[in-house]
């Protein structure tokens, strides 16, 4: 890799940590807004812009939606909680204005609308870390969709993706090794015969940073913990509640 190549975007991505530690100093609207603004131009697909977003600052809501996302107590101490929304409500009314129906819509338009999402939060966080800010995505908003939806005031064809924490820091972590570029990134044909040495290499190196940080781990650290979390069907009633909630994943 040639290392003369840099601009401010690859060293925002190269340093980004999650952030759970939260100073005390104030986090503006417009400076929200800001953010927002920027990462609201990311592609959408269609130009559907199928997401929405809701920006929590009160402390009472964000008690309750720490309860509802696993009891992560950063979500009460963040000064600012967003929650990104696939949003299928404006395109309903468009569709119902030229005689269609979402009544029957399929797994394309959900994905296509959490998608949407995504990249509207994965461009807010970017764009926030650029102006000093730091946080953490929270996927237990998916927890329990329909309890976030009433917490939220989100109506029909609207749910709940990822929730972040934002803020000033208090304290940044030692930023975590991710799997080798070289064993993620392919030319022309996908080698499935690097997989195994992929797991193992990975292993080791996360097991090296997290006894560093004084955190206890098994060799295998992460094949282990994958395995462990997702080998138990982890929200296995999503589906079902996001179909009860105008979203068809079948």
């Amino acid at each position: 890799m040639d290392n003369s190549i840099d601009s401010d975007t690859l060293r925002v991505l190269a340093n980004r940590v999650s952030v759970r530690n939260f100073s005390e100093q104030a986090v503006s609207d417009d400076l929200i807004d800001a953010v927002l603004k920027a990462a609201f131009r990311v592609p959408t697909s269609s130009n559907i812009q199928s997401y929405s977003v809701i920006v929590v600052r009160d402390q009472g809501t964000k008690t309750e939606l720490a309860r509802s996302v696993g009891g992560q107590k950063h979500v009460i101490t963040c000064p600012v909680f967003l929650a990104f929304c696939a949003d299928l409500t404006r395109i309903d009314v468009a569709m119902q204005r030229n005689n269609y129906t979402l009544d029957n819509n399929n797994l394309e338009l959900g994905l296509v609308s959490s998608l949407d999402a995504a990249l509207v939060g994965t461009a807010a966080y970017l764009a926030a870390d650029s102006v000093g800010l730091k946080g953490v995505m929270i996927g237990g908003a998916r927890n329990d969709p329909e309890e976030i939806a009433k917490l939220l005031g989100l109506p029909p064809r609207v749910f709940c993706v990822f929730g972040m924490c934002l803020g000033f820091a208090a304290d940044v972590p030692e930023q975590k090794p991710r799997i080798r570029q070289v064993d993620v990134v392919h030319r022309e044909r996908y080698d499935a015969a690097r997989v195994a040495e992929t797991i193992d290499q990975y292993d080791a190196d996360l097991a090296v940073h997290y006894r560093a940080t004084g955190k206890t781990t098994t060799d295998d650290s992460w094949s282990y913990d994958v395995a462990s979390k997702f080998g138990k069907r982890p929200r296995d009633g999503l589906r079902a509640a996001l179909k009860r909630m105008g979203f068809d994943f079948a």
